[in-house]
This record gives C-alpha cells, structure tokens and sequence, in this order.
C-alpha cells in the first residue's frame, strides 16, 4: 500500500508538470509511486560522478562538489556529507518552485 504523504507528492508533482509543461515532474510522480523495493539507491560516489560541479541515496563515497538535492530517502551520513561540503538538501514543493520547468534538474535512479 502505497504511503499517503507519496500520494499528495505525486499529486503536486503531476499538478506541477501540466501548470508548468514540464514532462519531468510528471515522470518524477512516476518513481515516486514505483514500490521501494523498484527503486534504486544511488550512493553519494554515483551523484558525484554524475553532477557537475555547479529512491535511497546512500552515505558510501564522499560529495567532491556542492549539489542541491531533493530524495524521497536518504540515510542520515549521506546528508550530512552533503550538506558538509557545502551542498542543500530541498524539498519537491522547493525544488519545483526553483525549477518550474525542469531545467538543470537531473533525474537519478
């Protein structure tokens, strides 16, 4: 059974893509639905990897750049090594807000 609090995210998220004509927040409401056991965790190496320097994501690795990152989970020592070296942890409402369209915004996992 699927957690009401993702219920409403996926609600705001789909709210979000037609408003704003941004397909990414309605295929964001899509993992958000996904079972967790049918989400990957991504590890804090990956996103690094991953995202310039300008599911679960794990604390393994280390943040070599700021990021701003908005999670549906994160374990307690991925975030403080994210917000250590500088980074943001945001909500989806945040994140929409700031990126309306979904420009800059990549998706993980």
């Amino acid at each position: 059974m699927t957690n009401q609090a993702v219920i409403h995210l996926a609600k705001d998220l789909r709210k979000a893509s037609t408003a704003n004509k941004a397909p990414i927040w309605g295929k964001l409401a899509e993992y958000a639905l996904k079972p967790s056991i049918a989400r990957r965790d991504v590890n804090l190496n990956r996103i690094s990897q991953l995202t310039k320097e300008n599911g679960k994501v794990l604390g393994t690795g280390n943040m070599s750049h700021k990021i701003t990152l908005c999670t549906f989970s994160i374990s307690n020592s991925a975030a403080n090594k994210i917000l250590e070296s500088g980074g943001k942890l945001i909500s989806h409402a945040d994140l929409i807000k700031q990126n309306p369209t979904g420009k800059g915004v990549i998706l993980l996992g």
